[in-house]
């Protein structure tokens, strides 16, 4: 009886339908977006493993730039051997990021480049640490002179109007560099977007000297991370005679980071969830609308079931059973059809960023739960009008 009542509304019932229908289409959408999205955040910092440490000007902590790139007081020399001084350190790595010009075909970009350290076993760490593979070519090693490992965003022909490949030779800043292999393409886009130059190479392209971007720290007990971040920054505030919280430098642990980058992303999550829901209870109102019409339409109907036995209960189940299979139609169909948008919008981000970055995650228990809560809903907007109808008197309902 309640599918034909719904079936015999047409249009009516799908109109109602729609309002559930939309906010699970936004909950599930919005939500796979957002879990896909801090798997995208997540993977910026697979290059901070549990025992490595990123010290850098405060300016760069910013993300505006590169590290150091707008920093009034960049680290140097002696703020390396401050670092080193250190107890629980293994080594300490200098590094220069920065964005400079490059050319190739007569056509310029800024991009980043950054550089390897003059010692093999230091290059093998970064190498392992930020898991860099070629897809051509090979990497760099100790003694490269004039070379260059790009990444995998140079070698379309939108970059320089003419494909990037091992052999071609770009300038950085009007010094000619060989390209001896393309890294493959990774989750992060700073390594897909940037390439590899050797130290003393790019210092003498850059004409820089006694300049730091930032100093990889790799600890020796990884569970000793943080104790010793938190020496690094006594030993450098008591060498620059800076006060707590007054530093021009930060000292960036994996710990740290991601749990900034999870807080923020666990807030966005959250906002747009409770935007989604607004439309959800939107649509619970409808029902509950709908529902109350259709008592006054079928008083009649329910006055001559009252009258060959039905009773009270049996009315509250035909309409909570309808107002109930509103909210299940709608929680499928919003669900399906929020995944596909999700899927929709995750294509188009990652078409136009040029690679797999945006994934959407499908979570089955946040489907299950968002049908189920669907279903709650239209149960419970249900509720009343039922109880409405079933405590109408015979003689009454028939009457009108």
């Amino acid at each position: 009886m309640a599918i034909d009542n719904l079936r015999h509304r047409g249009i009516r019932s799908w109109l109602t339908i729609i309002g559930v229908f939309i906010g699970i289409a936004a909950v599930v959408s919005l939500i796979s977006l957002g879990q896909g999205l801090q798997d995208a955040v997540t993977g910026q910092f697979k290059t901070l493993s549990g025992d490595n440490l990123i010290i850098q000007s405060s300016s760069s902590a910013s993300y505006l730039g590169p590290p150091g790139s707008t920093a009034v007081r960049k680290l140097n020399e002696h703020d390396l051997d401050v670092i080193k001084s250190v107890q629980g350190i293994e080594f300490v790595i200098p590094r220069l990021v920065r964005s400079v010009k490059l050319e190739y075909n007569d056509v310029s970009k800024f991009k980043y480049v950054a550089s390897l350290p003059e010692n093999q076993q230091e290059i093998d760490y970064i190498y392992n640490t930020m898991d860099l593979q070629v897809s051509e070519g090979r990497l760099l090693k100790l003694g490269d002179k004039r070379k260059l490992v790009i990444g995998s965003n140079f070698i379309g022909e939108d970059e320089f109007e003419k494909p990037v490949k091992r052999g071609s030779n770009l300038k950085i800043q009007n010094d000619s560099f060989e390209v001896i292999g393309v890294i493959a393409k990774t989750s992060s886009l700073e390594v897909n977007n940037a390439a590899l130059v050797m130290e003393d190479d790019l210092e003498g392209a850059l004409g820089v000297d006694d300049e730091i971007d930032l100093i990889l720290v790799k600890v020796s007990n990884k569970d000793r991370t943080e104790q010793v971040a938190e020496l690094i920054e006594k030993e450098m505030r008591r060498d620059r005679n800076e006060k707590e919280g007054e530093e021009d430098f930060s000292v960036q642990t994996p710990v740290k980071a991601l749990e900034s980058i999870s807080l923020i992303l666990n807030i966005i999550n959250l906002v747009v969830t409770g935007i989604a829901l607004i439309s959800l209870i939107l649509g619970g109102i409808g029902i509950a609308n709908t529902m109350y019409t259709s008592v006054l339409e079928r008083r009649k109907d329910i006055g001559i079931m009252k009258a060959v036995g039905s009773t009270n209960f049996e009315i509250l189940k035909i309409f909570v059973v309808e107002s109930g299979l509103m909210g299940l139609v709608g929680g499928i169909a919003g669900a399906i059809v929020g995944l596909a948008f999700a899927f929709l919008v995750s294509f188009a981000a990652n078409s136009y960023l040029g690679q797999e970055l945006l994934k959407v995650t499908i979570s089955f228990p946040l489907l299950f739960a968002a049908i189920g809560f669907s279903f709650l809903i239209g149960l419970i907007s249900g509720l009343s009008p039922a109880y409405q109808a079933s405590h109408l008197r015979p003689v009454e309902a028939l009457r009108s």
